[in-house]
């Protein structure tokens, strides 16, 4: 991967964090009437969690950073798949799982930036054919 990719990726894994680490109501309010499956959003973040793990093999995230990450994948990974189904607005109000990543991924970002209350990221425009 070129440093440009990597620097790409690196802001695509905060701005997830940042998304992760906001309080319920701002997530919520985030979402919209948005439809966004809760199991779109776990395999996100795994995947970020897997990415990572290269990305720190290339100094772009520092050791404690990737251990702080890592904590928030190994922590969706040990739930259950029956809890990924459905509309996440709906999971972040039930799930109490959600509430426990809240602070992993707050202390990602405290770690990382030194300041977990980051802006939420812009949300994608839909295309053409989406609407």
């Amino acid at each position: 991967m070129n440093p440009l990719g990597d620097a790409h990726l690196r802001t695509w894994t905060l701005r997830l964090m940042a998304l992760l680490s906001a309080d319920r109501p701002d997530q919520l309010a985030w979402l919209g009437a948005r439809a966004t499956e809760t199991a779109d959003v776990v395999e996100e973040v795994e995947l970020l969690c897997r990415v990572a793990e290269g990305l720190a093999e290339r100094g772009a995230f520092a050791p404690d950073e990737l251990r702080e990450l890592r904590s928030v994948g190994r922590h969706l990974g040990a739930t259950q798949a029956s809890s990924h189904h459905g509309l996440w607005c709906e999971a972040l109000t039930t799930d109490p799982t959600w509430d426990d990543i809240r602070p992993l991924a707050r202390q990602f970002l405290l770690t990382t930036l030194g300041d977990w209350q980051q802006p939420l990221p812009q949300r994608a425009r839909p295309h053409a054919g989406d609407r």
